[in-house]
Order: structure tokens, then sequence, then C-alpha cells
């Protein structure tokens, strides 16, 4: 094979491939979605902190749910406290849980206002379909689970101090 054939199957893989990209591209992609879905959803719970009784009235109320207010907070706090989460990746699949539950409800008011108007639902989907991929594939490797996860993993497999002593002694008695 000639590297003109070479060439054109490797950019035939690359462009048709969907498991080719360097894992560091791919890991840096999921990244960056983090970082602008956690941007995005933050300032929507900051909204919703700003003025709660008319999101409650609105959004709340207009579903059938009981006490308003207190749902209203649940959805407002859990975008200002889990987006944040998700964009630094820390705790990430409930983080991203919480706003896919949220996401959930907003688009089960969007189809109880409007009906299946796709202008009217499809934000929440988009949504909602990014924050359940991140429930079920976690922050990825550039998120501060991965580093934790590695700390904690080699701090439960280092040998203590115990099992070098007795390691020692053993090396001590089978020389002998």
């Amino acid at each position: 094979m000639n590297n003109t054939v070479r060439i054109a199957a490797s950019i035939g893989r690359l462009i048709l491939g969907s498991d080719t990209a360097p894992v560091s591209l791919t890991q840096a992609s999921l990244l960056l979605l983090r970082v602008v879905l956690g941007t995005v959803m933050v300032h929507n719970g900051l909204d919703k902190l700003a003025d709660i009784s008319g999101f409650a009235e609105a959004y709340v109320e207009a579903i059938g749910l009981p006490f308003p207010i207190f749902f209203a907070y649940c959805a407002a706090l859990t975008e200002v406290v889990a987006s944040p989460l998700l964009i630094i990746g820390l705790i990430t699949r409930p983080a991203a849980l919480g706003l896919f539950m949220t996401m959930l409800v907003a688009n089960y008011h969007h189809i109880l206002i409007g009906g299946f108007s796709i202008p009217s639902i499809e934000l929440s989907s988009i949504y909602a379909a990014s924050f359940a991929f991140f429930a079920v594939y976690g922050g990825g490797k550039y998120s501060i689970d991965t580093l934790l996860a590695g700390a904690l993993t080699k701090w439960l497999l280092a040998p203590s101090d115990n099992d070098a002593i007795a390691q020692s002694a053993r090396v001590r008695i089978s020389s002998k």
C-alpha cells in the first residue's frame, strides 16, 4: 500500500470512525461541555433565586406541585450548587443527576403548558440528555473526581507500616 492510500485511509477513519479521536482530545471536549453546561445552569439558578416567588408561581404552581416556594428553592439551589460541582468535576454523578431531575421537571412543565412543541422543549431536553450522560459517565479524565479516585486507590493499596515490618521479618527469616 502506497503512502497516498494510507493517508486517505487514515483521513477516512478519522472522519467516519467514532472512536478514533485521541483520548486527550475526547476528554478535553467533555471538560468543555461540563464547563459550558455548568456555567449556563448556574446562571439559570441565580435568576430563579432573584425572583423565587415569581418562579414558584409561573412554573411550580403551574404544574400542580404542592409547596411551590419550597420546590422553587429546591430547583434554584440544585442549579446553583450542582452547576459549579459539574464545572470542576467534583461529585459529578450526583450533581448531574440532580440537574437531570430538574430538567425532567422543566420538560414536564413545557409539555404541560405548550404541548409537544419543539421550540418549548428543545433546550430543556438537550440539557436533560447532557446531564444524563454525565450522571452515567462521570466527570471524565480532567475532573477532580478522577484525581480523588486515583489518590484514594493509591492510599488504599499502599502498604501500611505494619505490612512493611512483617515483610521485613519474613525476609530475615527466609534468608537464614
